[in-house]
């Protein structure tokens, strides 16, 4: 978020811009731990309108930042185990249709077994397909994202924290504070993922984004499954694709109680989504699990699992993009845009981002939430 952030802004003519992370080079935080999936199939039509953005821009991506982005079109397939599920995928289909995502369509338990022959039959009542949802590289689009933005005169600083914003009357930020310094800024992004809520404190608005770990199983380098299958996502969170040779297996899972930051692999849940795995996909009873290849990463959730876009109430120069919900590396094209759009024009002007508004919470009117999509 925010090396897009910058390179947008910076590709609008602002000039002055530093990038502080606190890692000790591109990739410490969340993105290197995404699994690159990316879909327009969601529940709500400005998860589908920002998608369609992203997606049109991961198309010029490397046109516009000399790195390509990676995005395939491998397709997602949703499946469905019962009734309600079936109901579901079909809600949000019309929501895709009129939201301009027509190639979304519905597909029968055979269908669904043609487009991934490794399922086992049973359990099967139909699903969803859109051929346009597929894959993308995470470090690759972040590359890209900072070698542009710095052509542009951008400035990347690592191993600086930001320890505090310095907001004067009025509440405008004036300066941020890093552990070796004080930056004076004109304006300010928040753009710390997970971490982004306890920047807030002295600013007057609490806001509402918490981490939840995400745990990834890593089976050993295999070719049983085609690297073009379509990621595969079933009604109660399983999911699995293939990624530079290996298959990768997840599935939701609460986070550890009391530490709310913690990303290590729960070796129970390890076992808990093999199981799965070799239930449903019978071909990967034979591939072994490479334990110390399983990684687990920190989603940024916030209450309706929609993105934080927008001015911070009552700072009128400090700006938020957080709270993707686990859509942040497929949706940080669109978002940066729109963010720049809002910090150089006052307002977004490619789509409307009201529905993502940081007001939205405490004035009662969030998101739907869909637990399927």
């Amino acid at each position: 978020m925010g090396a897009s952030a910058a390179w947008h802004l910076a590709r609008r003519g602002v000039r002055r811009i530093v990038l502080l992370d606190r890692g000790q080079a591109p990739g410490s935080g969340s993105t290197a731990r995404a699994t690159g999936g990316f879909r327009a199939q969601y529940a709500t039509a400005i998860n589908v309108r920002l998608s369609l953005l992203s997606r049109a821009k991961l198309v010029s991506f490397e046109e516009d930042t000399g790195i390509a982005s990676g995005y395939t079109p491998h397709g997602y397939l949703w499946i469905a185990g019962a009734e309600r599920e079936l109901d579901a995928l079909a809600d949000a289909r019309r929501v895709q249709h009129d939201a301009g995502l027509r190639e979304a369509v519905a597909v029968s338990a055979d269908e669904v077994r043609t487009l991934n022959p490794a399922l086992a039959g049973d359990g099967i009542l139909g699903g969803a397909w859109c051929p346009t949802d597929g894959f993308l590289r995470p470090l690759a689009m972040l590359a890209g994202y900072l070698g542009a933005a710095e052509r542009l005169g951008a400035r990347v600083e690592w191993q600086r924290e930001v320890q505090q914003l310095e907001p004067r009357d009025g509440g405008r930020i004036v300066a941020v504070r890093t552990a070796t310094g004080r930056i004076p800024c004109g304006a300010a992004v928040n753009a710390l993922g997970p971490w982004a809520a306890p920047i807030m404190r002295n600013t007057g608005f609490a806001l509402p984004v918490t981490p939840l770990r995400r745990q990834v199983a890593a089976t050993a380098p295999t070719d049983v499954l085609p690297a073009a299958m379509p990621m595969t996502i079933f009604g109660d969170g399983f999911h699995f694709r293939v990624r530079d040779g290996r298959v990768l297996l997840l599935r939701p899972t609460a986070g550890a109680p009391g530490r709310p930051f913690d990303d290590s692999v729960d070796p129970v849940w390890i076992d808990d989504v093999v199981a799965t795995a070799h239930e449903r996909v019978p071909i990967l009873r034979s591939v072994p699990i490479d334990r110390p290849a399983c990684w687990a990463g920190l989603y940024e959730m916030s209450p309706d699992k929609h993105a934080i876009l927008g001015v911070t109430p009552g700072v009128p120069n400090l700006y938020l993009i957080n709270g993707s919900s686990g859509h942040g590396v497929m949706h940080a094209p669109a978002l940066g845009q729109l963010l720049a759009e809002i910090v150089c024009d006052g307002r977004a002007s490619t789509l409307d981002p009201r529905p993502l508004r940081p007001e939205r919470f405490a004035e009662g009117d969030t998101n739907p939430v869909s637990e399927l999509l």
